[in-house]
């Protein structure tokens, strides 16, 4: 299989995951008084699975390498916090679709300013009117979502 096929049919699966894990942290809110709480957990389970995939797979961490890297690397799990937090809020007052939408809207707004200034250490990209125009579709997409 082609590589770049294979892991567009990754990413879309973790899209979908990230569908599925929307309402799943929602329910758990519920449950447990708190989309802060539902997150707590569900990075617990989360950090126990990889745990153990690491294990199998016997992943280790190159603790020079990590050293090397500069502080805003070690942020990506706070930004995780934010994302469950506000799917698991979002989605009894909004619904799954529309939380996921404007997520979405929300990543790609954000794509296009990283991808621009090549922030981060991402291949600088600039920005033109077919990326702007496919990001504008998108956020229409929200708009139509809405009016549902």
């Amino acid at each position: 299989m082609n590589p770049s096929l294979l892991a567009i049919l990754v990413v879309i699966l973790a899209g979908g995951a990230t569908a599925l894990q929307a309402p799943t942290n929602a329910k758990l809110a519920t449950a447990v008084a708190s989309p802060v709480n539902a997150a707590f957990i569900s990075f617990a389970v989360g950090t126990t699975v990889l745990g153990i995939v690491a294990a199998i797979l016997h992943t280790r961490p190159d603790m020079a390498a990590t050293r090397a890297l500069p502080w805003y690397a070690w942020l990506g799990g706070a930004y995780g916090a934010c994302f469950v937090v506000a799917a698991a809020w979002g989605v009894p007052r909004l619904g799954v679709a529309m939380t996921i939408t404007l997520m979405v809207g929300g990543q790609l707004l954000l794509s296009l300013a990283l991808d621009h200034f090549g922030a981060l250490g991402v291949p600088r990209q600039p920005l033109n009117i077919g990326r702007i125009a496919g990001v504008g579709l998108v956020l229409a997409g929200v708009l139509l979502v809405r009016r549902s």
